[in-house]
């Protein structure tokens, strides 16, 4: 699973969006269990019958407030990954937008939960939220083979790495989101770049090597 989406906020004009906005506002600001549809209905001027005429279920608000804020955070990334950079250089760019910032990050927190509710969740939402991090493995395969093809990173079997790589994001975010005690943010980013420079920076060619000695 994949901070905030790190974007200035743009005005919303649709009643929908601005309901998604103020729930992950309300998460950052107030935490998740202060999320409630009447007060979300104070903060944008409706009844929470009429938020429950967008979304339901509170189940619903969540899931379609993690695609919006999924959506932002996703506008950012692919301008990250599209920079005429190294491969490596830019997957450390999709490492830190994966990670949360610290403890009660809004869209991790948020991410926990959905993760909690899926499990009574039908198919096809289990399959919607497969989608939003399915995002996060193609755009990961796709840096590991154009880095593989180019000679920046050692050839690995893409898909298979970004699964394992996702697992371990995973539980070094749950672990800082969570707020346990051990581990900083940087340590984390300092164990997965050990992780990444080990299994991707190519072998050295020892004949080629013996003859730069030259």
């Amino acid at each position: 699973m994949p901070g905030p989406a790190r974007r200035p906020r743009r005005r919303l004009s649709q009643p929908r969006e601005q309901v998604l906005a103020a729930a992950m506002t309300t998460i950052a600001e107030e935490g998740l269990d202060r999320l409630t549809m009447a007060g979300l209905g104070r903060e944008v001027g409706m009844s929470s019958g009429h938020i429950l005429y967008y979304f339901g279920t509170k189940d619903e608000l969540l899931l379609q407030t993690l695609q919006w804020s999924e959506e932002q955070l996703g506008a950012q990334r692919r301008a990250e990954l599209a920079r005429r950079l190294p491969a490596r250089t830019r997957i450390d760019a999709l490492v830190d937008l994966y990670l949360p910032d610290g403890p009660r990050d809004p869209r991790w927190t948020l991410w926990l939960e959905v993760w909690n509710r899926s499990q009574n969740a039908d198919d096809a939402t289990r399959e919607r939220q497969l989608d939003l991090e399915l995002a996060w493995h193609r755009d990961l395969v796709a840096l590991l083979v154009e880095g593989a093809s180019k000679g920046e990173l050692r050839a690995v079997d893409a898909e298979r790495f970004t699964t394992r790589t996702r697992a371990l994001l995973d539980g070094f975010g749950t672990h800082l989101v969570v707020g346990l005690p051990g581990l900083s943010r940087e340590e984390v980013l300092g164990h997965v770049r050990d992780f990444l420079d080990e299994s991707l920076t190519p072998a050295t060619d020892p004949g080629t090597e013996s003859t730069e000695r030259r």
